[in-house]
């Protein structure tokens, strides 16, 4: 492999090689490792390395379009039989998979090697990865600063060149942030076009979808190719694509576009003039390639997404801390978890049937807004982001907030919480950096980040762009072309590199 570049290929260029016969896999392998270990100590983004699984699957026959890759799964949801999976928390570190996720048997198929498993924050709950039991990943562009979450790990490992490809999902933007904050791609799928299953029917109750974290454009359109289709013990199913997400990946755009833009929050809290600039600058260039592009902000009540959200976010806690039992042996405590972790929890016992039942009715009518909406715009342009990267530490509650979270948690005053109106205030802080993400997961639509942007502190962040359900495709068009112009950062210029 001497004069080989591994970084100067993106997933698709190495499968590539491998079925030429110009490099062996295992030779991908052992680089991937060698690069892990000179770069994970300064970015904390791989917490569980299968190197001995990995090397033995490389010198087996690797087929399919990504054979003999190196890919890393994220620590959710993403089982591989026999391997740990924490979610990020110490109440699951006894934990083993005890068989492979639908989504792991279909990348098995496409040739990838499993290298190991990726950090996330305590049961994906946030948008930084700073969990306490295995600590902060760091940002391989400046390393005081978040890569975002939930997905942080992989977007870390992504960017700093340690592989090309790496497992995320997204339930509230955490493909989508980690792809701003890291100067990468990243594209949630439309609701149940690929495979939450075998062990669930839904994840979040539809909100979240499994997809990947990429460098180009044309690996993440490939890697849906593999991971599309329909799945038994899916509650949620998709008309099928026929055509090629790849082959639409580089076919360019062959109609005017109507595009709608807004650089509003919609929750009404702060844009940094960044993400403002970013957004505004996209504007300008799709307008010079001849499409129609006016200013316009969805027709939702950004207020009722963020609290149908939020519902749907503390039940979903509380029902994990309510099985944790079957991996603990006993029932849950609080010194099993975060104490925010705790708090949120007691928020979801507290929150009534009706009320989760009457949050998602809101899911509902926002995704026939936003499809009337798509009706006439082929695109919604917005930042991904309100603000740049956080720094390391910088989003953790102050002295006064732990305190008042560890005595409510001791004492389960969830309730009492909710009628102070701390639910409200607690949503305004923890989306106030992060307002963009959540409509499409509660519309179920497709929408993806472009690294289009790099701030005057070095820091990326990104332009993200929705579509109507089931138009993976027409994104994946845009983002092709928007590949090949000047604003598209390259991360290979991040220090780590």
């Amino acid at each position: 492999m001497k004069g080989f570049q591994y970084k100067a290929y993106d997933g698709l260029g190495l499968g590539e090689l491998v079925r030429k016969k110009e490099v062996q896999p295992i030779e991908l392998v052992e680089e991937a490792i060698r690069l892990t270990d000179l770069l994970n100590p300064k970015i904390n983004a791989v917490i569980n390395k299968m190197y001995g699984q990995a090397r033995k699957t490389a010198r087996t026959e690797c087929r399919g379009a990504f054979a003999g890759v190196p890919m890393l799964l994220k620590d959710i949801s993403q089982e591989l039989e026999g391997e740990p999976v924490t979610a990020g928390s110490k109440a699951f570190q006894s934990y083993r998979a005890k068989t492979d996720s639908e989504y792991v048997r279909r990348l098995r198929k496409a040739g990838v090697v499993f290298l190991g498993q990726t950090n996330v924050p305590e049961f994906a709950l946030v948008a930084v990865t700073e969990p306490a039991h295995y600590g902060p990943t760091r940002n391989p562009w400046n390393l005081n600063h978040t890569p975002g979450g939930s997905s942080g790990g992989s977007g870390a490992a992504v960017a700093s060149g340690i592989v090309p490809i790496a497992g995320a999902n997204d339930g509230g933007g955490s493909i989508r942030i980690p792809a701003a904050y890291c100067g990468i791609f990243g594209l949630k799928p439309t609701r149940g076009r690929t495979p939450v299953g075998p062990n669930y029917g839904r994840a979040w109750q539809g909100a979240s979808a499994e997809h990947v974290l990429t460098r180009t454009v044309r690996d993440s359109a490939a890697m849906l190719d593999e991971l599309q289709g329909y799945e038994k013990a899916g509650a949620f199913s998709v008309l099928p694509f026929e055509g090629s997400y790849l082959k639409a990946a580089s076919t360019p755009v062959d109609k005017k576009l109507r595009i709608a833009f807004s650089v509003k929050s919609p929750i009404g809290t702060d844009v940094h003039p960044e993400c403002i600039e970013a957004v505004l600058n996209t504007a300008k260039l799709l307008e010079s390639m001849g499409h129609q592009v006016e200013e316009m902000d969805a027709p939702v009540d950004g207020h009722k997404i963020a609290k149908s959200y939020l519902t749907m976010y503390f039940g979903e806690t509380a029902a994990v801390l309510a099985t944790l039992g079957e991996v603990l042996g006993r029932k849950a405590t609080p010194s099993d978890v975060e104490p925010t972790t705790w708090l949120l929890g007691l928020l979801g016992k507290a929150t009534t049937a009706e009320e989760f039942v009457l949050s998602i009715r809101e899911w509902d009518k926002a995704a026939h807004l936003m499809e009337t909406f798509h009706e006439k715009y082929d695109f919604y342009l917005t930042p991904t982001t309100a603000f740049p990267p956080a720094k390391i530490g910088e989003l953790e509650p102050t002295s006064s907030e732990k305190f008042l979270i560890s005595t409510v948690g001791k004492m389960g005053f969830g309730g009492l919480l909710k009628k102070a109106g701390i639910v409200d205030q607690i949503a305004q802080k923890n989306l106030a950096r992060t307002p963009f993400t959540q409509l499409a997961n509660l519309t179920g639509q497709p929408a993806m980040s472009l690294p289009l942007h790099l701030t005057k502190d070095g820091l990326p962040v990104g332009v993200q762009v929705m579509a109507a359900r089931g138009r993976e495709d027409l994104l994946l068009q845009l983002a092709g072309e928007l590949e090949q112009s000047e604003y598209w950062l390259d991360v290979r210029e991040n220090t780590l590199y």
